[in-house]
């Protein structure tokens, strides 16, 4: 039984160390995290364009105004997996009906076959990041969405229906109104007589 015992102390104390180092390894505190950290991306989104099959994700998780954060682009080959070595051109633009203008944030090599762009907005808001690059004298255009911070959940087109729906009700009273002084008229009118 003795030996029992030990060889029950003996394995305990092995496994010890062992769930000590796995909560060391788990753990890294949030104050050390930043747009190059393992953090998940705000959006992974996978698409075919043409010949390549495309990967791009947006770091960190929520991005916000003056905050750098990066978009990381990877693209391969649909008939045998070789990776874009072309040059890629980031653009932005505002997420909106009437928006024209675009500028260039930046042209990337690859880096271990990864495209890596930094960026900073200065303003909260909806924009759309293009990445255009050539291959075999085909052009590529991809476009995606991207958040900055948190936007007004009203906009341009909630705004339009609430205020028709305001001019609406208030036409509606106005009417209520002038019916209810013709039908008064008209009964005094009527008792007058």
């Amino acid at each position: 039984m003795s030996i029992l015992r030990s060889l029950v102390f003996v394995m305990a104390g092995m496994l010890l160390p062992l769930a000590a180092s796995a909560h060391h390894v788990l753990g890294r505190p949030a104050y050390s995290l930043n747009e190059d950290s393992n953090t998940p991306p705000s959006m992974q989104v996978e698409t075919q364009i043409g010949d390549y099959f495309v990967t791009y994700m947006v770091f960190p998780a929520f991005p916000r105004p003056n905050e750098p954060g990066r978009i990381n682009l990877y693209a391969t080959r649909l008939d045998n997996d070789e990776p874009l070595t072309r040059p890629v051109t980031f653009k932005v633009r505002d997420d909106s009906w009437f928006a024209t203008e675009e500028e260039v944030i930046g042209q990337q090599e690859p880096v271990d076959n990864v495209y890596r762009q930094g960026f900073v907005f200065r303003e909260p808001g909806k924009y759309i990041i293009t990445a255009e690059f050539t291959a075999n004298g085909e052009p590529y255009s991809i476009d995606f969405p991207l958040q900055i911070g948190q936007v007004s959940s009203v906009g341009p087109i909630g705004i339009t229906i609430g205020a028709l729906v305001i001019i609406l009700v208030g036409i509606n009273l106005l009417q209520r109104k002038r019916l209810a002084r013709l039908k008064t008229r008209d009964y005094h009118a009527g008792k007058g007589a």
